[in-house]
């Protein structure tokens, strides 16, 4: 089934279907801020939050990126939140250095779109991601989704979080 998120109230169809929770997390190779390939797989094994912003560039994206930094310092070494978004490397090498986020990792799907694919989370006619939280246990299996209805509102922090203490502790 395929599903659908709306944008200032305007409904956009989604490429695939996002992974259920109890799934295996799909991979995918994302582009790091130096240009160097890197596969989602490589941090499985640790509890794993993946968040897809449409652009790190807009108020909304922003604000979210920050607050899973500030979050992502409290978490603890076992923790990674990695925020993966269309926006060229350069760009997400920027916002970085501008708001001092060095607790999250920027991750570009640019190239081959092969996230947002795989994750469902792909917007073919903008070619942006859909706003969605993934959290993903040591197992490597998908234990919360969050794909935020409209794309102009933030995820609800309070149950990422807590899906994120109940991954460490199971």
């Amino acid at each position: 089934m395929t599903k659908t998120v709306t944008m200032k109230g305007n409904p956009l169809e989604l490429c695939g279907t996002p992974p259920e929770v109890g799934d295996d997390a799909p991979d995918a190779v994302l582009v790091t801020n130096d240009l160097d390939e890197m596969k989602l797989s490589d941090m499985f094994g640790r509890t794993l939050v993946v968040a897809s912003v449409p652009s790190l560039d807009t108020s909304v994206c922003n604000v979210e990126a920050r607050r899973f930094n500030e979050e992502a310092a409290k978490l603890g070494d076992d923790v990674t939140i990695a925020v993966v978004s269309m926006d060229l490397p350069f760009a997400q090498k920027r916002w970085c250095g501008a708001e001092g986020a060095e607790h999250v990792l920027t991750l570009s799907d640019h190239r081959e779109a092969g996230f947002g694919n795989a994750w469902g989370v792909l917007i073919p006619p903008l070619r942006l991601l859909a706003r969605a939280v993934f959290v993903v246990g040591t197992s490597g299996k998908l234990s919360y989704r969050q794909v935020v209805e409209e794309v102009t509102n933030e995820p609800d922090y309070d149950e990422v979080l807590q899906a994120v203490a109940e991954a460490k502790t199971g």
